[in-house]
């Protein structure tokens, strides 16, 4: 048995997807095992484009893959991607939805976005697709799940509770009001569109490691926007790090092999919060415009900065990465001189880590390693020895200011621009 997890360790958008994707060719079940359609990923291959939020990326290579436990679920959006991939030809049948999966219903993103009004300011900067209030209800112990939504009787009887609830207060602050029958009705249909895929997927996937099946575990977001070790509170509602793998799939930590980091050569950032090595001008628009640095949901320009080494030093450090994939590196050519920053300078003294509180890293300034860019089209090297010497001592010294080794790097969006150094299974 291999069991393998993907994360991101900055703010997301790190190319996950991608890395999902050309490992999934050789894994026999990929799971997803938190988040919700509030962050997507882009996979390129055969000249083909597929833009998904929910539905994991080994979706067009593995036997089985899993929406798992951990997940908040529009049932909605869920149906429309199914019908989108069916659509373009990718078979979906060998897609499971965790029984215990919560329920995104449509009162959670009306309340989403009344809290985002209600903050002014102090807004987060969500994508107001319900995510918060989902799992809100589901540690106020409301919430339901995709095993209720099977059952017509008890669903009907917590959607009532639940509509009336929101209903108030909404109501308090003159939002539109749901009506129950519509909403039940709504959602029994999704059950029916649904219901061959919903299962206990702890069960099927357990069963998957004790036959000795690869399996890789696919998240969403980045280790910054962790509800517990991110940028709080400008994070997202659930875990994207390594360790909510065994609660958000429902398996043990001995499931866990090996831990992969994706990076981006660069950093961005989406929404609202401190970003240290932040950048401004002629270059941010450069690598904003050749990455492509747009969100893939919400299609906002992301926030441009350096590669910043303690950010991802302390990914490194909170998901235990046995090593890094580094994507987008191609986007640096034609740059004359890069930056990496290698630690902060806080309140007159140089740390390596990040402080608990924001206004705390607000305040911390990039210490950089000035480094000498490259001017030739590495899109089309197939390995680290055809990079320029400016390139490979640009993952070099990315690789030791973190610590981890580099185990693949990208330089395009295809398959084929995707380097192995380390053989993962």
């Amino acid at each position: 048995m291999s069991g393998i997890v993907v994360v991101g360790t900055q703010w997301g958008d790190e190319g996950k997807g991608k890395i999902t994707d050309f490992l999934a060719q050789r894994a026999d079940v990929v799971v997803r095992y938190q988040g919700g359609d509030n962050a997507g990923h882009t996979v390129e291959f055969n000249d083909m484009q597929f833009k998904i939020r929910l539905v994991p990326s080994g979706i067009f290579n593995s036997r089985l893959v899993i929406l798992g436990n951990g997940m908040v679920i529009n049932p909605k959006t869920l149906i429309e991607e199914i019908d989108m991939l069916n659509e373009r030809g990718i078979d979906t049948s060998n897609l499971k939805i965790s029984n215990r999966a919560h329920i995104i219903m449509p009162y959670h993103m009306a309340i989403d976005e009344l809290q985002e009004e209600q903050k002014g300011s102090q807004k987060v900067g969500t994508t107001k697709k319900g995510i918060g209030p989902a799992y809100m209800d589901k540690v106020s112990r409301i919430g339901i799940r995709f095993g209720e939504l099977l059952d017509e009787e008890l669903f009907a009887e917590k959607v009532a509770i639940n509509v009336r609830e929101k209903n108030q207060l909404l109501a308090l602050n003159g939002k539109n009001l749901f009506n129950v029958d519509e909403v039940i009705e709504e959602y029994r249909a999704y059950a029916q569109r649904l219901k061959q895929f919903i299962d206990d997927t702890s069960y099927i996937l357990n069963n998957e490691i004790e036959a000795g099946s690869k399996v890789l575990f696919e998240g969403a977001q980045g280790i910054m926007l962790d509800i517990d070790h991110g940028t709080y509170p400008f994070v997202t509602s659930s875990n994207p790090s390594a360790g909510y793998v065994t609660i958000g799939s429902g398996v043990g930590p001995k499931a866990i092999d090996k831990v992969l980091g994706i990076v981006k050569a660069y950093s961005t950032r989406v929404g609202e919060g401190p970003f240290p090595t932040e950048i401004d001008g002629e270059i941010a628009h450069q690598i904003r415009e050749v990455g492509r640095e747009y969100g893939t949901v919400t299609k906002r320009p992301r926030r441009i900065g350096w590669f910043d080494g303690v950010i991802v030093k302390y990914a490194a450090r909170i998901s235990g990465l046995t090593g890094i994939s580094v994507n987008l590196l191609d986007v640096l050519s034609g740059i004359e001189k890069l930056y990496i920053c290698k630690g902060y300078e806080f309140r007159g003294e140089e740390i390596d880590y990040i402080p608990s509180t924001v206004k705390e890293f607000a305040e911390c300034k990039p210490i950089y390693i000035e480094l000498d860019g490259w001017t030739e089209d590495i899109t089309g090297v197939r390995s680290f020895e055809e990079l320029p010497a400016a390139a490979q001592k640009y993952l070099e010294t990315m690789s030791e200011i973190v610590g981890v080794p580099i185990s693949i790097f990208s330089i395009g969006p295809d398959r084929e621009q995707t380097i192995i150094m380390e053989d993962l299974f």
